[in-house]
């Protein structure tokens, strides 16, 4: 280079990758000039002088310098010439030369190599993953890199690919490569070496990791309550993998893992019975598996939880203790008989079974469910007699073992009584020749006193003065020539009294709605007076009291069997042998409903309530002719009505126009002579004419008229024109008419006689002559004799017997358009020349419809 050429310095060697840690040696040539020697050169590292003691003089024109690389900082270092004159003043640049330092570390070899494939879906993913932990330090300026190789035997492939991290994943070009053989490792390599690791030369399968088994269930049976089947789902097709499982399980909410021996499951199962459990008890169970091919591999991760519940089995021996205090005569006991549920209950307990000595029957006892044991039972013992007393525990599945605990004779070590004032002990004498004498001690809060008695004594009395109502704990102690021995010792009372005081009841909590807890603290020893035999609870509403007993040692009662919304007045009574004390009263009330009782009785009247309106509603659609015809009856047409064919004994003639608007009226030719005949006739004839009108509809018009699409005037209207005809179109019209012509083969009366009408307006379907035919048939009679009594003979319809043919003809269409109603009676009535006629029957005519009666 023509620098170089220029140049009196040259260092070799050249920008050297220097290892941290080791000496480098650099030479320093004097070149292209002869006006200095190797003496007239010195080295500076980093613009500090190097010591002459590191220079090696090699010849006139080369120096040596070894300098130590430390730190990881890269630095300068230059050879340059002291000497001075004119010459090197000119040429300063060309007698100075330096050389960069690189410093670094060589690559370390890389340590446990892992690698692994992991299953997408059913099959086992192409690309490889591997890590590995690098060794030693790398510099900026000296870093290290990795190639990461994988050689497929068999098929003379590999696979190479470099990063500067501690992991690398290798892609296989169509499949992972199942049951071929692999070689994997990584080499280290930078500026200052290479390295590499150790060869992972196994079966591809060994590289895998499955996914966990899928659809693990754990099934319980009844009939095994201390072992659970496990079930699960291969991962993965045997065809890739044979798997080996391992399984671990706990009971719910412990993180204390109990695992299964690997030499029950190494082989391909898809099924497991754990055993030894505790019945009734949730577990949680795990399942992972890995390839079975190889001693070693992954194993995948653990499945989801898969929890159940033991089955329920006999429990275990109930735990039984007792409570022993003083009866309330002279050598007695009482003792009180408690029990806490099984340690191994092995489901829910639901009562206790307790037997006295000579018991045949166990007494049933409900477990308690509030409070730590339950109370079975207490009785009076003689301090003279022992029991034995047995009880047995009840789960749903069956009943446990027996409990035995057997309460022996009372030993008097040391009995107190008071007599006469005075307190009197007696005790039994230890089994001791050391004895030398007895102290008596008997201690009241802080007061003590005590007494001596010799060693033979077995009965004494205590001398001190002693307190009415007070505790003393009383005490005998042997004594062995000043070494105090085991004492006996026990409480007692020179005279027993009532309480001062009764402790304060209160509620725990809020009341529910049929149940309280009350609790109360245990009186102060000073305010007893007395031993505390039992409590009393009383508890009153405004319609009853009631009162329980508990023992002494009780602080707590859950009152039971309460009314909802009521009011309680609760108060406790303390008691000793000698009286009573009541405390003062504490009330409550009792919820009006019970904890979810309200929402029950809104969806019980919503469901009802909802059951009404569908059933209604069916009801409406199956039954809504039944209801149309109850709420909205048809009322009679009289238009339609077929009245005008009433008689099937008599033919009907034509019908003829009528002057006075009376349309489609027909005449009826009747002998009157034969006026009984007829009606008899008629009678008889009625039920068939009843079936008739009963057929058929019956309008508003008159016999066969044509005239049906309008309201009918009757006979008495025809005056008023069409305005009447108009106003009457929504009502019903109802005419009677009662003949006063001749009548078949009657001759008329020599003055001119009118026919009566009345007619009725109404929007009634009946006349009330139709629901009463007595009162119309007495109208009827009395209107009939308003006319006189005419001459039997026979008359048709435009006859010349001197009656007016309009007249008959008129009178005749109307009762042919009208219904008959016979009345039972017949008149008699003065013809115009005094004679006599026939009787004649006389008829009333109803308009709307005929009704037999």
């Amino acid at each position: 280079m023509p620098h170089l050429l220029l140049a009196h310095l040259l260092i070799a060697p050249q920008s050297p990758n220097l290892e941290i840690g080791t000496n480098f040696t650099a030479t320093c040539m004097i070149i292209n000039t002869d006006k200095f020697t190797a003496d007239d050169l010195y080295w500076n590292l980093s613009q500090a002088t190097v010591s002459r003691d590191q220079y090696t003089k090699i010849n006139e024109s080369a120096l040596n310098v070894t300098v130590p690389i430390i730190g990881e900082k890269s630095e300068w270092l230059f050879c340059l010439c002291k000497k001075v004159s004119p010459y090197f003043a000119l040429n300063k640049d060309k007698c100075i030369h330096g050389i960069y330092l690189t410093k670094g570390y060589r690559p370390g070899k890389p340590e446990n190599l892992s690698c692994q494939a992991v299953q997408e879906t059913e099959y086992i993913s192409t690309t490889i993953s591997c890590k590995w932990d690098p060794v030693g330090h790398q510099t900026t300026n000296v870093p290290t890199s990795y190639t990461l190789t994988v050689a497929v035997h068999f098929s003379s492939t590999t696979y190479n690919v470099s990063t500067q991290e501690n992991h690398a994943m290798v892609h296989f070009v169509s499949s992972f490569p199942t049951h071929m053989m692999l070689e994997i490792w990584v080499e280290a390599h930078n500026k200052l070496g290479r390295i590499e690791s150790e060869h992972l030369k196994e079966d591809a399968g060994w590289f895998v990791k499955t996914n966990p088994p899928s659809d693990v269930k754990l099934i319980s049976e009844k009939s095994f309550p201390t072992s659970l089947l496990i079930n699960w789902t291969h991962p993965i097709p045997k065809e890739y993998l044979k798997l080996t499982y391992q399984i671990r399980f706990c009971p719910n909410g412990s993180q204390s893992w109990t695992y299964v021996p690997l030499v029950d499951t190494a082989m391909d199962i898809q099924s497991f019975r754990l055993q030894n459990l505790q019945p009734d008890t949730v577990y949680v169970t795990q399942v992972c598996c890995k390839n079975s091919r190889n001693g070693s591999g992954y194993w995948s991760n653990w499945s989801t939880n898969a929890t159940v519940r033991t089955s329920e089995d006999r429990p275990g021996k109930p735990d039984l203790w007792r409570i022993i205090a003083e009866g309330d005569g002279i050598n007695e006991r009482r003792v009180q008989f408690i029990c806490k549920d099984p340690v191994l209950a092995n489901g829910r307990i639901t009562g206790f079974n307790i037997r006295i000595q000579d018991q045949k029957v166990p007494s049933p006892v409900n477990r308690s469910e509030s409070g730590s044991f339950t109370i079975l039972q207490q009785i009076h013992l003689a301090d003279k007699k022992s029991v034995k007393v047995y009880v047995t525990a009840d789960n749903s599945v069956g009943k446990s073992v027996e409990a035995l605990l057997v309460i022996p004779e009372k030993s008097h070590e040391l009995k107190v009584w008071p007599q006469g004032g005075r307190l009197w002990l007696e005790w039994k004498p230890p089994n001791s020749t050391a004895l030398s004498e007895y102290v008596v001690e008997w201690v009241s809060g802080d007061q003590t006193d005590w007494q001596r008695e010799n060693r033979n004594t077995r009965r004494t009395a205590i001398k001190g003065n002693l307190e009415k109502f007070v505790c003393y704990n009383v005490s005998v102690y042997p004594m062995y020539s000043g070494r105090t021995g085991k004492p006996a010792s026990t409480a007692v009372f020179l005279e027993q009294g009532a309480p001062l005081e009764a402790p304060a009841v209160r509620l725990n909590g809020k009341p529910g709605h049929d149940e309280a807890e009350l609790v109360w603290k245990e009186l102060p020893q000073r305010r007893r007076r007395g031993f505390i035999t039992n409590y009393t609870i009383f508890y009153t509403s405004a319609t009853k009291k009631q009162k329980i007993t508990v023992p002494a040692d009780t602080t707590s009662y859950t009152l039971k069997s309460l009314t909802g919304n009521t009011k309680y007045d609760v108060w406790i009574i303390a008691s000793t042998i000698n009286g009573s004390t009541a405390s003062f009263n504490h009330s409550f009330t009792t919820l009006k409903y019970a904890p979810g009782e309200m929402e029950g009785i809104v969806v019980g009247v919503s469901l009802g309530f909802l059951f009404i309106v569908v059933v209604t509603m069916l009801l409406c659609v199956y039954k809504k002719d039944a209801i149309k015809v109850n709420f909205w009856p048809r009322i009679p047409d009289p238009g339609e009505s077929t009245i005008g064919n009433w008689s099937p004994d008599y033919p009907l003639k034509a019908e003829r126009p009528k002057e006075n608007g009376l349309c489609g009226v027909s005449v009826l030719d009747v002998d009157v002579c034969d006026g009984k005949c007829v009606f008899e006739e008629d009678k008889a004839s009625l039920p068939l004419k009843k079936d008739k009108y009963l057929s058929e509809e019956h309008s508003s018009g008159i016999g066969g008229s044509s005239c049906m699409s309008s309201p009918r005037q009757s006979v008495s209207d025809s005056d008023e024109g069409g305005d009447m005809a108009d106003t009457t179109a929504s009502t019903v019209q109802y005419s009677s008419v009662v003949a006063s012509n001749g009548y078949k083969g009657q001759t008329p009366n020599s003055q001119p006689q009118q026919a009566i009408f009345s007619r009725s307006e109404s929007t009634q379907p009946l006349l009330d002559s139709e629901e009463n035919p007595d009162t119309l048939l007495q109208d009827g009679s009395r209107q009939s004799h308003r006319f006189p009594r005419r001459p039997c003979s026979t008359h048709t319809a435009g006859s010349d017997d001197g009656t007016n043919p309009g007249d008959i003809m008129e009178q005749q269409g109307a009762l042919e358009s009208l219904d008959f109603c016979p009345l039972e009676e017949d008149c008699e009535q003065p013809t115009a020349d005094g004679q006599s006629a026939a009787p004649v029957s006389n008829y009333m005519l109803q308009l709307g419809g005929y009704r037999p009666q």
